[in-house]
């Protein structure tokens, strides 16, 4: 979302034009995101500041994936214990599991890293015990930096790679560049790989990610990729636009 529909708070064109024309030319789509601190109500609300409606399954962020992957994979007495923002800790209070306070018990079955602004060092020396006692790791995505205004600043991945290092093991990512992701969005939209367009403006984690997936992919230069840099990455993008709006009419 953020470099293909907006720039922190200003939308990137008519955003209701630009919705209206994915719709009349009959296309399903989703959203999707990397991040694990915003909710999907959060993301329609500021969806409706730009004057476009969404379902609530049309929005897909690395939060929503990484309890779907851990409903398919973990029985519903689980014990977690979660770095990350409160509304992914809430999440998984609502969907029934038991979610560790900080060393409430010397073993969890998985641990689960996204951003969590209010880090602290013990809340990664509990994270990497829990996974060297056995805990499965899991992030949510491994975004290093992201952008706000004024530059970059740390991502969940560098708290991801924090606990990889402590706990010598490396996680289980359910968000982009990993498949996970784009196989949930491909289910909620009924459609095949190869007749899907993945559309992004990072190489590491869209593009990258389509490629994982077996998606088509499209690049815009409204983000953070210039066309320099598109041409130096080695990957293979099947449509290179400034912007949605020149996608959509290209």
């Amino acid at each position: 979302m953020d470099g293909v529909l907006w720039r922190d708070n200003e939308a990137i064109g008519n955003l209701p034009q630009i919705f209206e024309t994915i719709r009349k030319l009959g296309l399903s789509f989703v959203l999707a995101t990397n991040n694990s601190t915003q909710t999907v109500e959060a993301y329609q609300k500021k969806l409706n500041s730009f004057g476009v409606e969404l379902e609530p399954w049309q929005i897909l962020s690395s939060a929503v994936v990484c309890l779907a992957y851990f409903k398919e994979n973990f029985p519903k007495h689980a014990q977690v214990y979660i770095i990350g923002a409160p509304s992914l800790v809430q999440s998984f209070k609502e969907a029934g599991f038991k979610v560790l306070g900080l060393d409430e018990s010397k073993t969890a079955d998985v641990v689960v890293i996204g951003l969590d602004k209010t880090l602290t060092y013990d809340k990664i020396r509990y994270a990497s015990q829990l996974i060297r006692n056995g805990a499965t790791f899991i992030a949510t995505n491994t975004d290093l930096t992201f952008p706000v205004p004024g530059g970059l600043i740390p991502g969940a991945g560098t708290i991801v790679k924090a606990v990889e290092v402590a706990s010598g093991i490396e996680p289980i990512v359910v968000g982009k560049p990993e498949a996970f992701l784009f196989e949930q969005a491909l289910r909620l939209m009924s459609t095949l790989p190869e007749e899907t367009l993945a559309i992004g403006d990072r190489l590491e984690t869209d593009i990258l990610g389509a490629q994982n997936a077996g998606l088509l992919n499209a690049l815009v230069l409204s983000g953070v990729t210039s066309i320099e840099q598109a041409k130096q990455s080695g990957l293979r993008i099947d449509v290179i636009a400034e912007d949605l709006w020149e996608l959509l009419h290209d």
